[in-house]
């Protein structure tokens, strides 16, 4: 069963990639453009870096838009960073419309908010190890609550459903930093750049059965 990587010229791919290859258990791991490997592919993981406008017209110049959306329907679907956000249905960030898999928006860190708990001002883009509280999900086995994890970040998803929340973390404010339903889990961390925790949750990805 192969895992298809989405590439739409806006993600960190090479570390994905090789992040996944590692746990894949001899699966083939295809980074790639084309719409029907995706729609081929038994796994997709729909990373991301940079602005939602920019990703999400690079994803549509590239056709990618109807098999990340068909593959959001019915395979094991885990997106990251932009990947998560791209899921909600309308962005902050230059006012752009996103997939709309999830009901919600992404807005950016509040300025008046960003002070520490010594008062302490805190730097927006968040960038940095963070740990994660969890709720029940496969995503999670053999990581303990609280587990650390890497950020890189200005925005932050707003669900309209509390149910969709999986995982959140603090960053001034509490903020919700995974989400799943059915057979999609996203993450705003990076699990490819957060050690044994984060190849653990690809891991999990790999073999999970949603």
């Amino acid at each position: 069963m192969s895992i298809a990587v989405v590439d739409y010229g806006m993600g960190n791919l090479r570390s994905v990639s090789k992040a996944l290859e590692h746990v894949a258990g001899g699966e083939e791991v295809i980074v790639t453009a084309d719409a029907a490997t995706v729609a081929a592919a038994g796994r997709v993981v729909f990373p991301g870096q940079g602005a939602m406008p920019d990703c999400m017209r690079e994803l549509d110049a590239r056709g990618l838009r109807p098999a990340v959306l068909a593959a959001a329907r019915d395979k094991p679907f885990l997106g990251i960073c932009i990947g998560l956000q791209m899921l909600f249905g309308h962005s902050e960030e230059g006012g752009v419309a996103g997939l709309g898999v999830f009901a919600g928006e992404v807005r950016r860190f509040p300025a008046q908010m960003m002070v520490d708990r010594n008062g302490q001002r805190l730097k927006v883009p968040h960038m940095g190890w963070n740990e994660v509280r969890q709720r029940p999900h496969p995503l999670w086995a053999g990581i303990a609550d609280g587990a650390r994890f890497y950020f890189v970040h200005s925005y932050c998803v707003q669900p309209a459903d509390d149910a969709l929340v999986t995982g959140t973390a603090e960053y001034g404010i509490p903020f919700t930093c995974a989400v799943a339903r059915d057979n999609i889990f996203a993450s705003q961390f990076h699990p490819e750049k957060s050690a044994r925790d984060g190849l653990q949750l690809l891991k999990n990805f790999v073999a999970w059965r949603p």
